[in-house]
């Protein structure tokens, strides 16, 4: 079962296709309904909505104006060939141009690629309003209460699909073979700390521990009784998503709150990444390109430890690179960033400045 899946944009999906097709949906829904879909200025949508609000149709508001006796969301049931090459399009790269006879292509310069490609990693969001628990007849599908994770009681399950047409992200996937849904758990028993290598400790899920490129940390927040983002100034989640204002939700417009983020690449074309994650995109690239002092420090605790960081400390230490970006002037300190666990204990203590390891003349090509 793919739950969790690596993709090549613009061209790439898995299922094929996709993000394409609930796009398209929602925009002949929006043509329906003679609304023109728009996010309001950045800004205005208080601490909850900081770079504004989406003025248009989510996929529930979809489901109304294009079939309101039928669905619960606007969706689709992938055929069986879309789902039966998740390698698709992998590693195609789109705007490439080469004069006639030459074997090279055009070159291409930041701040954005004329030829480009970028790897979307996903996994189920687990969202705060998850449509496959909303469209779900069996309410077989349940969001848990303790720490948000979306799973399938799979003795009330009978294989409807109801969720697998809703999800926006095709993250609830039919098996044949039990003829029930199965989606991604969010490692529930070792969020809850029942894995005897870290005993009592709440850890991340599999993909984020055994991630080799270090791009992943899961955690978990302080909520508010409604639901939002209680202010949590040392968490490092709350910090990258409230504070520096870095990661972003995917496909912000179909209303189901998704729970996993991404700090956008820098190189795409901003249409493009703006479609793919809201208009933040451009602050974020702003600020991820050019990262001050704590959010350098605090990108060194992705990966750096199995166990979940609930709160981080900095410690400062010297400058080390000074450098000219954009015309102004940047500056890299050796920093050590410090993350506690839920019990306020410290469990990882990383410096910005990675040490170098020099092997011996004697053996210079050994490992």
């Amino acid at each position: 079962m793919w739950w969790n899946n690596v993709e090549t944009k613009p061209y790439g999906g898995y299922p094929r296709f996709w993000d394409i097709k609930i796009l398209s949906l929602l925009d002949e829904a929006h043509k329906k309904a003679e609304i023109e879909p728009r996010w309001s200025t950045s800004g205005s949508g208080g601490p909850e909505a900081p770079y504004g609000t989406y003025d248009g149709l989510t996929i529930f508001e979809g489901a109304e104006v294009d079939s309101p006796q039928s669905e619960i969301a606007l969706g689709y049931e992938p055929a069986d060939d879309e789902w039966a090459t998740p390698n698709m399009y992998e590693d195609t790269a789109t705007g490439a141009t080469s004069e006639a006879g030459d074997t090279s292509l055009a070159p291409t310069t930041l701040p954005e690629h004329d030829t480009w490609f970028f790897y979307l990693q996903r996994v189920c969001n687990h969202c705060n309003y998850a449509a496959c628990l909303a469209a779900c007849p069996r309410q077989a599908i349940y969001k848990r209460q303790e720490d948000g994770i979306v799973l399938v009681d799979q003795e009330r399950c009978r294989g409807y699909r109801k969720c697998v047409m809703a999800c926006p992200y095709k993250k609830a996937l039919y098996r044949p073979t039990t003829r029930v849904t199965e989606k991604c758990v969010g490692c529930y028993p070792r969020v809850e700390g029942n894995d005897p290598l870290f005993p009592g400790q709440p850890l991340e899920p599999r993909c984020m521990a055994a991630c080799p490129g270090k791009i992943r940390m899961q955690g978990l927040v302080k909520m508010n009784s409604d639901g939002t983002w209680a202010e949590d100034r040392s968490n490092p989640l709350y910090y990258l998503v409230h504070v520096a204002k870095v990661a972003l939700p995917l496909y912000p417009q179909l209303g189901t709150e998704p729970n996993g983020y991404y700090i956008p690449p820098r190189w795409v074309p901003r249409p493009y990444l703006r479609q793919m994650f809201g208009p933040g995109v451009d602050e974020a690239i702003e600020r991820y390109s050019s990262p001050d002092r704590e959010l350098l420090a605090v990108l060194q605790l992705f990966r750096a430890t199995q166990q979940i960081i609930f709160n981080y400390e900095i410690i400062q230490g010297p400058k080390v690179f000074e450098s000219t970006r954009d015309g102004k002037t940047w500056e890299m300190f050796d920093d050590t960033a410090i993350g506690y666990g839920k019990d306020g204990k410290e469990i990882v203590r990383v410096g910005v400045q990675e040490p170098m390891h020099h092997r011996p003349e004697k053996h210079p090509n050994s490992i």
